[in-house]
């Protein structure tokens, strides 16, 4: 199932260091898709990124759905590092513990206004729960 992804679907929350994001979405799937936009809009404004078009498939299995975000996060940031770019289009689908997404996005090219490196995402303020919109999944990036 493919989702769109605005601006009530990502946000971000105050942490002392690093930076703390959120998705939220009407499933599990769409609040994971929405944190991987909050994510990489730490290192590039969305649509400002215009180089040669990239994808990733990125494939997991998890039966934890807080590990599962953190494992989401990480594949995509190493399939951006690895192909020099960044994603700003994100599908994700699960079948019980096998997650299986694709992100969509653009090769850095040298006139690109880079925002802040995020390294990796972590455990701490890791949350996946319902709520009454839906669902929302958080953690902390190290930046």
């Amino acid at each position: 199932m493919s989702t769109s992804v605005n601006a009530r679907s990502a946000g971000y929350f105050e942490h002392a260091a690093d930076i703390g994001i959120i998705g939220r979405g009407l499933s599990v799937e769409a609040a994971f898709e929405g944190a991987a936009c909050a994510m990489f809009a730490i290192m590039a404004e969305p649509g400002r990124v215009a180089g040669e078009t990239i994808t990733a498939n990125i494939e997991f299995i998890e039966d934890d759905v807080e590990f599962a975000l953190v494992q989401w996060l990480n594949a995509l940031l190493a399939a951006a590092r690895e192909q020099r770019g960044v994603f700003t289009e994100f599908h994700l689908t699960r079948d019980g513990s096998r997650w299986r997404g694709a992100a969509h996005g653009a090769r850095w090219n040298a006139d690109d206004e880079l925002g802040t490196e995020v390294k990796g995402a972590t455990l701490t303020a890791l949350a996946v729960q319902p709520t009454a919109e839906g669902w929302e999944a958080r953690c902390v990036v190290d930046v």
